[in-house]
């Protein structure tokens, strides 16, 4: 289970890169779009590819930030509980989570697929899309391992926060 556990942390964490790395081109794409049309030479599509790439920042961080426990969590109460209860607790909301998130990957699988045959495309640069849908199931089943792993911990009674 441990080589388990560090093998998902490690996938998390390279796509936490690519999220990273996904800003970094937003953040050039933009500045240079913002430097060209002062000479009158805007980069066509740069709000499509910054929509796009949004997406990409977003899903490929969701399992980090749930590793690191960046996401918003009011939990003032449940640390009154004691630590059974607490444990109860994590594990019931990692499963919900699982498969909220295993939901939400599968709909994005099917919604990529019919993006795919009938041939969407971005507006202004004519990009196809359903790659970035298939990003976002990616980033989704890589949170539902993560919070699998979170689960089973709790179940073993490890508590994680």
């Amino acid at each position: 289970m441990i080589r388990l556990e560090k093998f998902i942390i490690s996938i998390a964490e390279k796509a936490n890169w690519v999220s990273a790395a996904s800003v970094v081109i937003m953040m050039v794409l933009t500045a240079a779009d913002v430097i060209l049309r002062f000479f009158r030479m805007p980069i066509p599509g740069t709000y499509e590819i910054v929509g796009l790439l949004g997406t990409v920042t977003v899903s490929f961080s969701l399992g980090y930030t749930s590793i690191e426990r960046g996401h918003i969590a009011v939990d003032f109460l449940v640390h009154k509980f004691n630590v059974k209860t607490r444990l109860a607790i994590n594990a019931v909301n990692n499963f919900i989570g699982m498969v909220f998130f295993g939901i939400i990957a599968w709909r994005c699988v099917l919604y990529a697929q019919s993006l795919h045959k009938v041939g969407e495309v971005s507006l202004t640069i004519q990009m196809p899309t359903y790659p970035f849908v298939y990003g976002i199931a990616v980033g989704s089943v890589l949170l539902c391992f993560v919070l699998m792993v979170e689960f089973i911990q709790s179940l073993r009674g490890v508590e994680t926060a």
